[in-house]
């Protein structure tokens, strides 16, 4: 099917956006778009680290400002693209919406295994950890001030999917399916992520509720221990509406 939408990613910061951005770009044929690559030749520019300008767009609009218009330039081209953007979601009408998410423990190895530069480099885990949490709030907080939208309520995104153990050509295939027209769930979720306890309905949908960085399950406990003992690494489940 040729006439797909644009697809546009947001995700927690090492989810893997670039990797499953670029794949998608060629596998559909079309152009790729990084304003997160913008961001880090911004700050590198100003000589700062990617925590350091989310810092300063706090204080200093300008910065945000300068991305909006270009986003908005781009959405209203027309071209079919994909585009990886933490509020590409809010500008492009019309577009796939999908948000990557993993674990934050997974996310901050992966981001301290990338080759360090002077934007973004890392001394440990636990720094690691610590950075990309401190900047994932100070965008959200920046967000919803200059905004007033919450990048981490699910129920802004048309595809969310787990990244979690996935294989980046499993998510790819899910999301490729979806952009050509297939339907299907919302929400993707590596099924050893979700919290279950004894207040968990056994039967049904696996229902779960997000408390982020965390999903706990309120209903299928029975299709979740299924997924789990057959090692799947991605398992469809309904989000609770309270839950985001």
């Amino acid at each position: 099917m040729e006439h797909f939408p644009s697809v546009v990613f947001n995700g927690d910061l090492g989810s893997g956006k670039t990797t499953v951005s670029v794949m998608l770009a060629r596998r559909l044929g079309v152009r790729r778009v990084s304003i997160g690559d913008l961001y880090r030749q911004m700050a590198a520019e100003r000589g700062m680290t990617a925590l350091q300008l989310n810092v300063h767009a706090e204080l200093d609009d300008k910065v945000d400002h300068y991305v909006d218009q270009m986003q908005h330039d781009i959405a209203s081209s027309g071209e079919r693209l994909v585009v990886d953007s933490r509020l590409a979601w809010h500008f492009f009408a019309g577009a796939l919406k999908v948000h990557l998410i993993a674990d934050p423990l997974v996310a901050a190895r992966r981001a301290l295994g990338r080759p360090g530069d002077a934007v973004e480099s890392y001394g440990d885990l636990d720094e690691a950890c610590r950075e990309l949490a401190v900047r994932s709030e100070s965008e959200r907080q920046r967000f919803l001030t200059r905004y007033g939208v919450d990048k981490t309520r699910l129920s802004n995104y048309d595809l969310v999917c787990d990244t979690t153990r996935a294989e980046p050509q499993e998510v790819v295939a899910l999301i490729q399916s979806r952009a050509e027209g297939a339907a299907g769930p919302r929400c993707y979720l590596d099924p050893g992520r979700v919290r279950r306890d004894e207040a968990t309905a056994e039967d049904g949908e696996i229902a779960v509720r997000h408390q982020a960085p965390h999903f706990f399950a309120l209903s299928g406990g029975r299709r979740l221990r299924e997924a789990i003992d057959a090692g799947k690494t991605l398992t469809p489940v309904i989000l609770s509406e309270s839950g985001g």
